[in-house]
């Protein structure tokens, strides 16, 4: 009988680690690290602060998409380090508008006027989002070394007021599959590029007028590579 009770403790107390680290957000630190060699950055992608950088899309038999820049931003979102924003605004964010036209299932996309690329091996990517409570669910649209698409889910939109959404990078099994970031034969420089989000709509909660922010999007990547470069090495870029 002591057994069990002990065996019961031990399964409770491994349970409740599991549902603590599940709830919290990715950590950069071990995601894909294979040696101890690894110098991560924080950087900033876009702060949402330039009119038509953004595009947003969806059918037309869906619904009406609009969107516009607002002053505002996430107070609990932490500051970037000194002198990244030197010179940048940081005062605005996107705000979204969906008229729907019919309940379904039903998609709209938030996209860059361009892919934004990303230097070194991405381990994290991270946005600010006011989901405005809805059971609608947020995807990362990337595209790897090769140009090759991929789709990363990110979460449910159903919470109120802002909430940071983290989403990891998953590393390439063999350098061949999967989401590649380098390859020593194709060039030196490591790299990712972010193309948007997918919103997909809850076929439920799919009417009347939807309303969604985003703000600050950044990455953590690993920068070791370019930033060990001997100085006296030649790029492969010719």
């Amino acid at each position: 009988m002591k057994k069990f009770v002990v065996a019961l403790i031990v399964l409770c107390a491994a349970a409740c680690l599991f549902a603590q680290s599940s709830l919290s957000d990715p950590d950069p630190a071990v995601i894909g690290a294979d040696s101890a060699r690894q110098s991560l950055k924080e950087v900033s992608v876009d702060l949402f602060e330039r009119e038509a950088s953004w595009n947003v899309y969806m059918p037309i038999d869906d619904g009406i998409i609009t969107s516009r820049l607002f002053n505002g931003s996430p107070a609990a979102k932490d500051p970037l380090p000194a002198g990244v924003l030197e010179g940048q605004d940081d005062s605005k964010v996107l705000g979204v508008k969906v008229e729907f036209m019919r309940r379904g299932y039903q998609s709209f996309y938030i996209t860059s006027a361009r892919p934004l690329p990303v230097e070194g091996i991405t381990k994290t990517v991270s946005i600010w989002v006011a989901g405005r409570n809805n059971n609608h669910s947020l995807t990362l649209l990337i595209q790897d070394f090769f140009g090759r698409s991929y789709e990363l889910y990110m979460g449910k939109l159903n919470f109120s007021g802002w909430k940071k959404m983290t989403v990891a990078i998953p590393p390439s099994p063999d350098g061949v599959h999967g989401i590649v970031q380098a390859d020593p034969r194709y060039g030196d420089n490591p790299g990712l590029r972010i193309v948007g989000f997918r919103v997909d709509c809850d076929p439920i909660e799919a009417y009347g007028s939807y309303y969604m922010y985003i703000d600050d999007l950044r990455v953590v990547t690993d920068l070791y590579s370019l930033e060990n470069r001997d100085k006296d090495d030649l790029p492969d870029n010719w």
